[in-house]
């Protein structure tokens, strides 16, 4: 069972990654990679690392964790993956020939969804130039700040799919998107103790540009800052928006049939 909002589970073949924008900056995915190495999990030997400051970043070292790669085919029961919350599939350092393989297990059950995330879009694309998007799978792009995140929307549009965007951490206002061919989007805030702040008026302009395109909202969370400013812990802070909840998730409608 997976921690994350909008979805039943993780599935990792790949570990590891690199920063490579400001959503990266503090990155969830490193901190719990260097806990799974510190319990000697394996798959996750020296992928992450402990700064002097006390942070924690990656090695830059992505591997293959191939006993990780059947893990789906065990689960009888219709799931919702999020496909390599410990990485990136489209990372420069992942061979085509490794994504291959995870589409093959993809294309075995048809009975799961898969939602396959990346902040890699422009390889995303060089992928699928040559490879067609199975029926089960979601694409969708992170978005974290105008000028590394919008352009990433513009380059998930070159493939045919059902695409989501994950706006999170939301670091800035984002003004007008183009948001055409985008079917649902995630928004939140940034988690931990070097966390950034998110203002509500910067969700409020994506929540009506979605609803004036019908496009499916869903607010994860708030992150260690509120609405009102102050820095509380993640719970604390809760998943409201505007007095409301809003869980939206398209892809699990496709598995209830509704």
């Amino acid at each position: 069972m997976s921690k994350i909002e909008w979805c039943d589970e993780t599935w990792n073949p790949i570990v590891g990654c690199q920063i490579i924008s400001e959503g990266c900056r503090n990155c969830y995915a490193a901190k719990m990679a260097y806990r799974l190495q510190s319990m000697n999990v394996r798959g996750y030997e020296d992928v992450a690392k402990k700064m002097v400051n006390g942070s924690v970043q990656w090695t830059n070292r992505v591997q293959f964790v191939e006993k990780a790669l059947q893990k789906p085919l065990n689960r009888k029961k219709s799931k919702v993956y999020f496909v390599n919350s410990m990485s990136d599939l489209f990372h420069d350092k992942v061979d085509f020939n490794v994504v291959e393989q995870i589409f093959h297990i993809v294309e075995q059950t048809p009975h799961h969804k898969y939602q396959i995330l990346t902040k890699r879009s422009t390889r995303m694309v060089e992928y699928f130039d040559t490879h067609y998007v199975p029926d089960n799978v979601w694409l969708g792009v992170s978005v974290e700040d105008q000028k590394s995140g919008l352009p990433r929307i513009d380059e998930l549009r070159k493939i045919n799919s059902k695409r989501f965007l994950s706006i999170e951490p939301l670091l800035e206002d984002l003004g007008e998107i183009d948001l055409s061919g985008i079917s649902w989007v995630i928004v939140g805030g940034e988690s931990g103790e070097q966390a950034r702040p998110m203002k509500a008026e910067w969700v409020e302009n994506i929540l009506l540009q979605c609803q004036a395109m019908g496009i499916e909202f869903f607010f994860k969370q708030w992150g260690t800052w509120s609405a009102d400013g102050q820095k509380r812990s993640k719970k604390e802070n809760g998943r409201l928006f505007d007095g409301k909840v809003w869980d939206k998730t398209p892809i699990h409608h496709e598995i209830l049939g509704d």
